[in-house]
């Protein structure tokens, strides 16, 4: 019986997401297969193991519950076959904790340090996108101390990101220069670096890829249907008239160029484990555009990745297999 450690919390703006995933995985593992222990980091970056009940994870109250600080962190991650980093966003998905892992020998699920980083680093990532020849809106990046004058190029309405962040966190739609402005502001509250592209009009897809016995299984896209303008964090957790649906109304030459890309990128970046990679589709012009990879997408009961791979009849508690035996070998 392999030995498991769910690792979740950490200091990023997801934490809560961070520790709900954990929940759904930590229910989801086949205890015939696998033991299973938890461990979480606050916002101080301290590592506690967690042995509360689960549904201090649900509202984020974990350290209210039955917790014990862990001193030697090496130490007790390597008393494990491997670790699930349930840790979304800045500090985790960047590479930094696939790092760690990496130079001690401790088996993970997930792709390496190098990838993460790029996948995570969204002007970075669409540099690798252009390398590739994979569409992409109309963008423009400011580093810290760059005014707007690199934004000359683009053309109103802009939505503006911060670079290194996810859950839609930070991000604000700007029709003016007042607007603009205001939400650079916003986005610097979370990475010192901006990425604006201009506002398309367009559906939201998004397609699931898993690594199984060596081989790739690309999903069909799934269709976010926000309750808000932008699918923002409110939309993705909080509003629950946000859904997705499989849609059954996308040209046949779009559904397989989408997961042509897919795969063209999972491969090219050298990602390991499981992806979720998101797309822009605008219908009148049947126009396809990488929007970004998220190297661990969430895994929330209402989580896109589970329900895209569920509809390659893989259920969840088989996924967390398939990647807790991948990771292992």
């Amino acid at each position: 019986m392999k030995k498991v450690l769910i690792l979740f919390g950490g200091n990023s703006s997801e934490h809560i997401v961070s520790c709900k995933s954990a929940k759904s995985v930590c229910e989801a593992v086949d205890r015939e297969l696998f033991a299973c222990e938890l461990a979480g980091i606050d916002f101080y970056n301290r590592w506690f193991k967690f042995e509360g009940e689960l549904s201090f994870l649900e509202n984020g109250t974990w350290k209210e519950s039955k917790i014990s600080e862990i001193s030697n962190i090496i130490e007790y991650l390597k008393g494990f076959d491997v670790v699930f980093p349930l840790i979304h966003g800045f500090g985790g998905e960047d590479g930094k904790f696939a790092g760690m892992f990496d130079s001690f020998g401790i088996k993970y699920v997930g792709c390496g340090c190098l990838e993460g980083a790029i996948c995570m680093d969204k002007a970075m990532s669409k540099t690798m996108f252009d390398v590739l020849d994979i569409p992409v809106i109309p963008y423009a990046v400011l580093n810290e101390g760059q005014g707007k004058d690199e934004l000359r190029n683009l053309r109103f309405p802009l939505i503006v990101k911060p670079c290194n962040g996810g859950s839609s966190i930070g991000i604000s739609k700007a029709n003016n220069e007042v607007e603009l402005d205001n939400a650079v502001e916003e986005a610097r509250k979370y990475d010192e670096k901006i990425i604006v592209e201009e506002f398309i009009s367009c559906r939201e897809l998004e397609c699931a890829v898993l690594e199984k016995d060596g081989k790739l299984i690309v999903s069909n896209p799934g269709e976010i249907k926000s309750s808000n303008e932008l699918y923002d964090y409110d939309a993705k957790y909080v509003d629950i008239r946000s859904y997705t649906v499989m849609p059954d109304d996308l040209p046949t030459k779009t559904v397989k160029m989408l997961k042509e890309y897919a795969k063209e990128l999972f491969l090219s970046l050298n990602l390991k484990s499981l992806a979720r990679i998101d797309f822009f589709y605008i219908e009148e012009k049947d126009e396809l555009y990488i929007n970004e990879i998220n190297t661990m997408p969430g895994f929330t009961s209402i989580s896109m990745y589970p329900k895209l791979i569920e509809s390659e009849n893989i259920n969840f508690r088989e996924l967390v297999t398939i990647l807790l035996n991948g990771a292992a070998e």
